[in-house]
């Protein structure tokens, strides 16, 4: 996408209606399942955002830390009840830019795939698996792209609300050499149009392991949701457990 960077899909205008946008429906789930993970902690969350999962978790009693690489996202992170609990350091979700060793480090919604390289995903992996004690283990939640057939000339454009005030468009453009999604969210209202750009590189679940196994790491578990559906191969997303390989006794 021409002109874009990262930061934009998590600017000051998205951080402010990142909340009621991205609520699921599923963070109670989300945060009992990385609860039963956590151990004695501290736990990592990569992408901490506002504070969606974060938050909750941290209120169960789990010693949660955050990282992300927007700012407007972290001041409201820490605005927030609860988030000044939180130690939330400003980086690069990359270079995992943080001390210490964690017993838990997780990415949840796609944000694995905000990187833009396979480089850049296999590095996250190789930095996540220094920063994790020997029982430690990375969750990271991501799509499955099982919509790709419905896409014609590779490209979709999606009603995602139609109101009497508003029109909410989604646009998609697919490269499927690079894995490469191109979308930008339109809203068309009687203020004028508002343009969310978002670009992923997404990575099918085999080649998330194949980077775990880069990393030193190996699959433990892998679900189809927080409540721990069946992943099967009519799943559209995909939640794995990485964790080090068992030592020989």
């Amino acid at each position: 996408m021409k002109g874009y960077k990262p930061v934009m899909s998590f600017d000051r205008d998205v951080a402010e209606d990142y909340d009621e946008i991205e609520q699921r429906g599923d963070e109670e789930q989300t945060v009992e399942f990385l609860r039963e993970l956590s151990g004695q902690g501290p736990v990592l969350e990569l992408a901490i955002g506002t504070g969606r999962i974060a938050l909750p978790l941290s209120e169960s009693g789990v010693p949660v830390e955050g990282l992300d690489f927007s700012e407007a996202m972290l001041e409201i992170l820490r605005a927030r009840s609860g988030g000044q609990a939180i130690r939330a350091t400003l980086g690069d979700i990359v270079d995992v830019a943080v001390e210490g060793k964690y017993t838990l480090i997780f990415l949840v919604f796609n944000t694995l795939f905000n990187l833009l390289s396979q480089e850049e995903q296999l590095r996250c992996f190789e930095n996540v698996a220094a920063h994790l004690t020997e029982d430690g283990v990375f969750v990271v939640e991501g799509f499955v792209p099982g919509f790709l057939h419905r896409l014609t000339n590779n490209q979709l454009v999606e009603a995602e609300a139609v109101k009497a005030r508003e029109v909410r468009l989604d646009v998609i453009r697919h490269d499927a050499v690079t894995q490469t999604i191109e979308e930008s969210h339109v809203s068309l209202s009687a203020e004028g149009v508002k343009l969310t750009p978002v670009v992923q590189r997404y990575a099918w679940p085999s080649e998330l392991d194949l980077m775990a196994r880069i990393a030193g790491l190996e699959l433990k578990q892998r679900w189809a949701g927080w409540s721990k559906e069946a992943y099967t191969s009519d799943s559209n997303n995909c939640i794995s457990v990485y964790g080090f390989p068992e030592k020989p006794a």
